[in-house]
């Protein structure tokens, strides 16, 4: 097996509470030594990581990738490539493909896919109910055998409670997390954008906050009776976080996400009808852009995702209403990371936990940690490289973001995964 070193950089993890400069051996697929040079450890290859970070892959637990059933967006190969050299080692990808995750033979797919392309890692999520109907309970038991961490229903919503309360119980029953985005699709009716002045102004429908926290009170309720792990993904509003603090005061099994897009992008971006800025949930205002940067800071928000959605050109083209939601995100994403800690949001352990670690607990996957014996999966993140946003700069098939145009700071040397080297050519 290969016996890798990578020297000089300073090595982040809050698993070990480690924050210095130093080096790790690597054998094969696992970490085996910190520091000083184990006895009798011939190195193959070394990995020059002065002035960078070296940190664990970033486990990213929301993110589309087109196939299978819209390979014109993006294949499992091209963006599973695009994570990897983006610094994600682990990819969580949402059941609302064609077909629907919910069966295990769909699983396998992704799985031998991902596999062939050798690139990040895919856990494909499995849907929480048969075809994302909402209707009737999907077999979780053989989707979690067969692979799937947790269960999802994507964007979809449940409308029959007792069909929600059923799903729960399973759940429960297996110790399997529930992963819910959180709208009432009443209150949301067919809004495309944050419910205020700016939908006004641009007379188009909007979608109010409170249709979230009406659905994080209601899947509250449910998960208390049901005694389920629950998360809530892509929180976008400022109150629906009292609710979420009020849930894990009680002890409830609560965690919470938001999109990396939430934390930079609001309402006063889609002026213009920018239809890059067309994303579920929708950007909502400042005020609630800077609370929830404050939660993440506070620790009350657990994650924070990419939220990947790769469109192919025209998908953006069409009047606002009727353009595909959703931002590419696996290029940009380590750097508007970054950005938080430049900026003073967060700090580099913070980072690392809401992006790496703090998923993987979540998920109960071996990741997020550079402990001796863990799996040598390891971002190599460049602070001092200045980079611009273009389609030409991006590894993703889908080059649909609003950040075309924009310098960032810091970017992915290279990711390590089970010990392989991935960078670009």
């Amino acid at each position: 097996m290969k016996c890798l070193a990578v020297c000089g950089g300073r090595v982040i993890d809050p698993a070990t509470a480690t924050d210095h400069i130093t080096d790790l051996f690597i054998h094969g697929d696992k970490i085996i030594a910190h520091g000083e040079k184990p006895s009798g450890f011939s190195i193959d290859e070394t990995i020059d990581a002065r002035n960078t970070v070296v940190c664990p892959g970033l486990v990213d637990i929301s993110a589309r990738l087109g196939e299978p059933g819209t390979e014109q967006k993006g294949t499992i190969a091209s963006e599973a490539r695009a994570a990897a050299l983006g610094g994600i080692t682990t990819l969580c990808c949402l059941p609302d493909t064609d077909p629907v995750i919910d069966e295990p033979a769909t699983v396998e797919f992704i799985k031998r896919r991902a596999r062939d392309a050798n690139q990040a890692r895919v856990l494909p999520l499995g849907a929480l109910t048969r075809g994302l109907q909402g209707e009737q309970l999907s077999e979780m038991s053989a989707l979690y055998q067969e692979g799937c961490p947790a269960m999802t229903q994507a964007n979809g919503a449940i409308r029959d409670t007792r069909v929600l309360l059923r799903a729960m119980q399973y759940a429960a029953s297996l110790d399997i997390p529930i992963i819910l985005r959180p709208q009432d699709p009443w209150l949301a009716g067919k809004g495309c954008m944050h419910e205020g002045a700016i939908a006004t102004q641009l007379g188009l429908p909007g979608v109010p906050a409170i249709a979230e926290t009406v659905a994080i009170g209601q899947i509250m309720a449910l998960a208390r009776q049901a005694r389920v792990r629950v998360h809530f993904s892509k929180i976008s509003s400022r109150f629906s976080l009292s609710l979420i603090e009020q849930a894990k005061s009680e002890g409830l099994r609560v965690t919470a996400d938001v999109s990396i897009n939430q934390l930079y992008l609001t309402e006063d971006d889609l002026l213009g009808f920018n239809s890059q800025c067309h994303v579920v949930p929708p950007l909502r205002s400042r005020h609630d852009r800077e609370v929830l940067r404050q939660a993440l800071a506070s620790g009350l928000l657990d994650v924070i995702c990419s939220d990947h959605w790769p469109h192919e050109t025209d998908a953006k083209l069409a009047p606002f209403p009727s353009t595909e939601p959703g931002i590419s995100g696996f290029d940009t994403y380590f750097s508007l990371l970054y950005g938080l800690v430049e900026q003073g949001v967060i700090d580099w352990a913070q980072l690392i936990r809401l992006a790496s670690a703090r998923p993987a607990d979540i998920l109960n996957i071996e990741a997020g940690s550079l402990a001796i014996g863990q799996p040598a999966d390891i971002s190599i993140f460049d602070p001092t490289v200045e980079w611009q946003v273009s389609p030409e700069a991006m590894f993703s098939s889908g080059v649909n973001t609003p950040f075309s145009g924009r310098k960032l700071r810091g970017r992915v040397r290279c990711t390590l995964i089970n010990g392989q080297v991935r960078q670009a050519n």
